[in-house]
């Protein structure tokens, strides 16, 4: 690898070494880590097909990479641009995992104040409320149970300030969530590609 960039690009031995060599490492590292990041959310998600996939190129980058961090053992550079492009990667990998917001969360609330309009705007939304009364340290309480698709829940919290501030409320990640019996169509493939058109165009 070392000879082929040298001459294809023209190179010195001490550029590629401690410049190009190192880079490629750093990005390499960046890719498998975000990689890995999509491949846990995917399997929590059950999309085994896809965590599979993602699973391979994940290992097969991370051993392109370990190779020649091995090959270039004398090269402190490497030492660095390897733990930089991984911690990295977790970063990247958290920003792209909150841009597509796969998957499902449940989202609890708890409040003294009627919840009439918050419940009417979850229907509006055509989601599934169930409300019960339950009893806190100040008496009588509403609580609140929606599960709601993570790219809805920026504007289902929203309302819920909007119109119950002094409400407390939880969100937990769901695995699979089912009405009459059937798993709901889960968001497709592209959730990733169809974020990054949109932001495009804005």
């Amino acid at each position: 690898m070392d000879q082929f960039v040298t001459e294809t690009l023209g190179l010195s031995d001490e550029v590629f070494t401690f410049l190009v060599l190192p880079l490629l490492i750093f990005l390499a590292r960046i890719t498998d880590v975000s990689i890995g990041t999509l491949r846990i959310i995917y399997m929590l998600g059950n999309r085994k097909v896809v965590a599979t996939i993602l699973g391979f190129f994940e290992a097969s980058i991370w051993l392109i990479v370990i190779r020649q961090v091995f090959a270039h053992l004398d090269n402190w550079m490497c030492y660095v641009a390897y733990p930089a492009g991984y911690a990295s990667g977790i970063f990247i990998g958290m920003i792209i995992e909150d841009r597509i917001a796969y998957g499902k969360v449940i989202v609890r609330i708890m409040t003294r104040k009627d919840v009439t309009a918050f419940r009417d705007f979850l229907h509006t939304m055509k989601l599934r409320v169930t409300i019960i009364k339950g009893e806190g340290p100040d008496g009588d309480e509403n609580i609140v149970f929606t599960v709601v698709d993570r790219e809805r829940l920026d504007g289902v919290l929203k309302k819920l300030k909007d119109e119950l501030p002094t409400a407390f409320y939880t969100v937990e990640g769901v695995k699979a969530a089912a009405e009459t019996g059937l798993i709901p169509e889960e968001r497709n493939y592209l959730s990733m590609f169809r974020w990054m058109k949109g932001r495009n165009r804005s």
